[in-house]
């Protein structure tokens, strides 16, 4: 008999790679309901509009359904009210969906373990003292770690990302995570469709991020490296970094966002490099941009360390500042690229092979 799977995720309202993960395990199991606290269809992938997707009561709540950060105080018991009830309960994470009211075995695909209980100061951009939303942290991040600790002792496995992912779980809560890497779901071969505020820069090329605009991601530091060399860079997201970027935004940096996933593969596809400043855990983009043959430029730490090949894919800088990413963008684009290479890299992290261990571990955790 075939065990029912559901899928649970934190939120909803946004694209990003986390809800690319999402729908890869949806595919991977087909017809399994999506549980999650906010759902904002306008606001994320529209493939999930064709799949069952539940969403707690408070999405009722407009202001906090498109942005969920601003529920943080009520979000735990939320998150534990939140039942699923399923053979396995397959958890894609980085805070609230490991702790949902699960009746049946939990696996849980750890993105990274809480940063706003673990690394606050990179999630707000500076220390806690400066700004509303780290003094709310301040006064929450206690209670806060010990429901979310409750929340992980109690799942039957996990997996996780990336290696670094792996040593945050291990000292975030003593557990032993099985390093299950992220697939990219771009196929350059699909349609694209070209993006007219660029449209006069895809004959010579530019940078390109694509990323959120949160303080750690280093979307600023990007663009200061435009600003000191002159290069054309654009930038592919939305957050609440998008106002501060755009009262100083050189003329030679376009600051996009909303475009759809044929759009997307335009900009991958015309893109020289492609630009990866932030912290990340795992770092999908640069398995998107090396799809279509395109090299990256990363911070060389967290998850850019196993899914960048200095050499072979990109080039890794130390510090994420403009100076050292200056540098290592003029060695990148000196650089004879093998692109095919650059490709086949890719495909090692294909949808397919992501399926068959998801598949493996639900069978694990019911002792088949």
């Amino acid at each position: 008999m075939t065990p029912r799977v559901a899928i649970a995720h934190d939120y909803l309202t946004q694209r990003g790679g986390a809800e690319r993960v999402v729908l890869a395990m949806a595919r991977a199991f087909p017809g399994a309901r999506i549980h999650t606290t906010f759902y904002d269809p306008e606001g994320t992938y529209p493939e999930f509009a064709d799949l069952d997707v539940v969403a707690s009561p408070l999405n009722r709540v407009r202001p906090l359904r498109r942005d969920p950060r601003r529920a943080l105080p009520v979000l735990a018991p939320v998150a534990s009210r939140t039942r699923v009830e399923a053979d396995v309960v397959l958890s894609s994470s980085s805070g609230w969906a490991h702790g949902f009211d699960v009746r049946g075995r939990r696996l849980v695909y750890c993105h990274a373990p809480a940063r706003w209980l673990y690394q606050p100061e990179a999630y707000v951009g500076g220390p806690l003292t400066r700004s509303p939303k780290g003094l709310a942290l301040l006064a929450l991040r206690r209670p806060l770690r010990r429901w979310d600790r409750r929340a992980a002792a109690r799942a039957d496995a996990y997996l996780c990302n990336s290696r670094v992912v792996r040593e945050r779980i291990a000292r975030a809560y003593g557990i032993d995570a099985t390093l299950a890497p992220a697939p990219h779901s771009f196929d350059p071969t699909a349609p694209q469709e070209p993006v007219p505020a660029i449209a006069a820069w895809a004959e010579e090329g530019y940078d390109l991020v694509v990323s959120r605009l949160l303080p750690y991601k280093n979307v600023d530091v990007a663009v200061e490296a435009a600003r000191r060399t002159g290069r054309r860079l654009v930038v592919v997201g939305d957050g609440p970094e998008r106002e501060r970027l755009l009262r100083d935004l050189p003329g030679h940096v376009a600051l996009l966002h909303g475009l759809d996933d044929a759009q997307l593969r335009w900009t991958y596809a015309h893109a020289r490099l492609l630009v990866a400043a932030g912290l990340e855990d795992y770092g999908l983009t640069p398995l998107e941009a090396a799809a279509f043959g395109v090299p990256t430029v990363a911070l060389g730490a967290g998850g850019y360390l196993d899914t960048v090949v200095p050499g072979v894919t990109g080039v890794h800088f130390d510090r994420p500042e403009a100076g050292p990413l200056a540098a290592a963008l003029a060695e990148a684009t000196a650089t004879r690229w093998d692109h095919d290479a650059v490709r086949r890299h890719a495909d090692d992290f294909s949808e397919a092979a992501f399926a068959r261990r998801l598949h493996d571990e639900v069978d694990r955790v019911l002792g088949s």
